[in-house]
């Protein structure tokens, strides 16, 4: 079916973000996107840089948006909450990934609050020196354009996510981009302890439906404990399954 489609095409999307990062085990990466990197980290007027300690809030939805922001190490989780208090994980993001790009639009009101899960290197960039550099380093400019591309790509294969696939299928595509398992034939571990409440805020199902599946997904291999969740890439069977 064509949702299901989107979805393989949304692994292997995904893994796009991750490319944004430097050379560190996690891929080769191109000359200028370790100087955008560098120039981000590099300390200087209206860049800072955060070391974050878990359940950190950076920004808090309805605040004003005033930076951009990059992670170099770590996980930070977007969060929405409804009228009625509801809350839904938007996005688990990690290292090369950047959030907090409302503060380039009107109105410059956060949609989202940003959480570090646990501790992590995050670099704070205001609004005005993002414009600065975004006019004047075109190299980080095509970067920072593709990530924004890519992500409203993944936005939109969330929804189709959302509206047309059960539950379990959700949760199978949910650990498959967490870990990462678009390039890799082999099992990977999801490096954030992400327990099974939040992953049921991410699906949009209950806490023991997710534990239903997680031991499904255990029982046919797809899934493993040892020291942590390792995902396997036969789970994208359950993806891709009529």
């Amino acid at each position: 079916m064509a949702h299901d489609s989107s979805l393989s095409r949304g692994l292997c999307t995904a893994h796009r973000d991750t490319e944004t990062t430097w050379r560190d085990g996690r891929g080769v990466h191109t000359r200028d996107t370790i100087r955008s990197h560098d120039l981000l980290t590099r300390a200087g007027e209206g860049i800072t840089t955060l070391q974050c300690h878990k359940h950190q809030t950076l920004f808090s939805q309805g605040g004003e948006a005033n930076a951009v922001f990059y992670i170099v190490e770590g996980w930070v989780k977007l969060t929405v909450v409804s009228t009625q208090g509801k809350e839904a994980v938007v996005s688990m993001l990690k290292s090369g990934n950047f959030f907090g790009e409302a503060c380039l639009a009107e109105p410059r009101i956060c949609m989202t609050t940003a959480t570090s899960l646990g501790a992590a290197t995050v670099v704070r960039i205001d609004r005005t020196t993002m414009t600065r550099i975004l006019q004047n380093e075109p190299a980080f400019s095509e970067l920072f354009l593709s990530h924004l591309v890519t992500r409203n790509v993944r936005i939109q294969e969330d929804l189709v996510d959302q509206l047309f696939n059960s539950a379990e299928k959700r949760l199978a595509r949910a650990l498959l981009l967490l870990a990462h398992m678009d390039h890799e034939d082999k099992s990977e571990l999801i490096l954030p302890k992400i327990n099974q409440e939040t992953l049921a805020e991410m699906v949009g199902t209950t806490r023991s439906r997710v534990s239903f599946f997680m031991n499904q997904f255990k029982k046919r291999g797809f899934i493993k404990y040892n020291a942590g969740v390792h995902v396997h890439r036969s789970l994208l069977n359950v993806v891709l399954a009529p």
